[in-house]
């Protein structure tokens, strides 16, 4: 006996038509880099994407084509979020930062009929143009007056939707049918395609916006930092629509001066973005002995999330800090470190060590931790094991992939390695890659690099597992100073003890001017392994 429900597919377009019915005069403010803010209502947004779907439609977009960007956070990328999927084609979004052979390789291979792209990125694209046939369209997000700037044979956005209605009707079709389309950052291999659902899409934003995770609301004036091509910005366009939420899109300027100007002149309550970011934030308002005035809260994934930059922005500013985690086959949120009532009177304690975990799962996701026989291991928040994960919104296979499912047993490996502790509590000790074993022994790389943060002078860690006679592997620090300050090799390894078992402090320190990061912003440890293949370390410290 079914239930006696109504039943409507969950599409992406409804949560658009939900915003401007309900809370179609609350503001959408963007930097779109030409000149002031623009501004304008959810309302206003909704009408500019249908006639931006018309537009598609006369160039000849179908159902399920697949339509890119190579664009930052500005209202015509959100626009184009919601016409492309609300259309019933897919939405593929393109880290423009990617190595000019990946960006080719992506765009091949998705097919993209159609590519929408800001200015500061008409150098990849006239790059990136002889080498994709397939692509009939390029469009430039810009007005009549910036063109002058674009590629030869680009159209322009303005032009292109100003000829049309706002009078498209949303089609109403299977739930199932593939939304939008995320590449994986391919940092070992060609990129693989993660290729979500209208149904994933709708669960994910209703699983993030609960109180235990980014706890949205109409309240909140939100900023999503992580940019719009990593992951669709977390989710952020879409659970945003769902709340009715104020939306703050920065454009491509996010370093520690714009960012803070931006959330104090719009009020901004809340944002997210990866640990890269906010330590550009913090130096600057530093250096300039600043206060944020409405900011709230901070969501920070990406990476490991160190401790001390919970301490400075909760012990120093009072904004709380939510440690999250996920990956673009998860679409891409999977955990947040938000505390259980239990942790109320104890948040100096035992309150600080949950808050440097990367938390417990959204409801419709589960994860388990398995050893080398493929056995499920013990929750004591000891035992290390491969994480899985499966859901709601959790690949199933990669797209276009031959090799058929990514799932192990209907779990999708996540190549991290993890504990999980009794109260559902998941910590990263590390990507199985990063993992160093020394005389057959685990040395998590994130616990080194994060002790090494902790320390005044160190603006960026990195340890990396590098050759040595005896133990296999020793772990190396590849630390980069904050501006003025100084400290000894032996000064930062000193500072380890106490925090760490004594065989698991590193044998050296190696100090550069910067560290090389992939292009959504984590630490691009292929490169350093590269640079210090060679590298042989000192005696074992004891």
């Amino acid at each position: 006996m079914f239930g006696l429900i109504q039943d409507q597919p969950l599409l992406i377009s409804s949560l658009i038509q939900h915003a401007d019915r309900h809370h179609g005069a609350t503001e959408i403010v963007s930097q779109s880099g030409e000149g002031p803010l623009f501004r304008y209502t959810i309302r206003d947004a909704h009408a500019r994407a249908k006639k931006l779907a018309h537009a598609l439609t006369r160039l000849g977009i179908a159902q399920g084509d697949r339509v890119a960007t190579l664009a930052w956070n500005n209202h015509r990328h959100f626009e184009f979020y919601y016409a492309v999927s609300g259309m019933g084609a897919v939405c593929h979004i393109i880290n423009p930062r990617l190595f000019h052979d990946q960006i080719v390789f992506i765009v091949n291979h998705a097919e993209d009929r159609a590519v929408f792209f800001d200015l500061v990125c008409r150098d990849v694209v006239e790059k990136l143009k002889p080498h994709c046939p397939r692509v009939k369209h390029w469009i430039a997000l810009a007005d009549r007056a910036a063109m002058a700037q674009a590629p030869e044979g680009a159209l322009c956005y303005e032009d292109l939707i100003a000829p049309e209605r706002d009078d498209f009707v949303w089609p109403v079709f299977d739930e199932r049918l593939a939304s939008s389309l995320c590449y994986t950052s391919g940092t070992t291999g060609d990129p693989k395609g993660a290729l979500y659902q209208h149904r994933s899409t709708i669960l994910h934003s209703y699983g993030t916006a609960l109180p235990d995770c980014l706890n949205l609301s109409a309240r909140d004036v939100i900023c999503p930092v992580v940019p719009m091509f990593h992951v669709n910005a977390w989710g952020l366009p879409y659970s945003t629509m769902l709340v009715g939420a104020k939306l703050v899109l920065p454009g491509p300027a996010l370093d520690g001066k714009s960012i803070y100007e931006l959330f104090e002149s719009e009020r901004v309550t809340m944002s997210a973005g990866v640990p890269t970011v906010w330590f550009g934030l913090l130096n600057y308002m530093a250096e300039h002995k600043l206060r944020f005035s409405s900011l709230q809260r901070l969501v920070i994934g990406g990476s490991a999330c160190p401790p001390a930059m919970i301490d400075r922005f909760e012990g120093d500013h009072g904004i709380e800090v939510v440690h999250a985690w996920g990956m673009t086959e998860m679409s891409p949120v999977g955990s947040f470190a938000q505390l259980k009532e239990k942790h109320r009177d104890a948040e100096t304690a035992a309150g600080r060590a949950v808050k440097a975990k990367q938390g417990r799962v959204i409801p419709g996701i589960d994860m388990k931790i398995v050893g080398s026989d493929g056995e499920e291991l013990p929750w004591d928040g000891k035992s290390a094991g491969d994480l899985m994960v499966r859901g709601w919104w959790v690949a199933s296979a990669y797209f276009k992939n031959p090799a058929g499912s990514a799932l192990r047993d209907g779990w999708f490996p996540t190549g991290d390695v993890a504990t999980i502790d009794a109260d559902g509590y998941m910590q990263i000790t590390d990507r199985s890659k990063d993992v160093i074993k020394s005389g057959g022994e685990w040395i998590s790389s994130i616990e080194l690099e994060n002790i090494a943060v902790g320390h005044p002078a160190i603006a960026e860690a990195a340890v990396i597992g590098v050759p040595h006679p005896k133990w296999g592997e020793r772990p190396l620090l590849v630390a980069q100073l904050r501006p003025g300050a100084q400290v000894s090799c032996d000064e930062l390894l000193a500072f380890y003890r106490g925090k760490t078992a004594a065989w698991w402090i590193p044998n050296d320190v190696v100090f550069v001017d910067a560290l090389p990061h992939t292009a959504t912003g984590k630490l691009l440890k292929t490169e350093l392994r590269q640079r210090f293949a060679d590298y042989r370390p000192p005696a074992t410290p004891t």
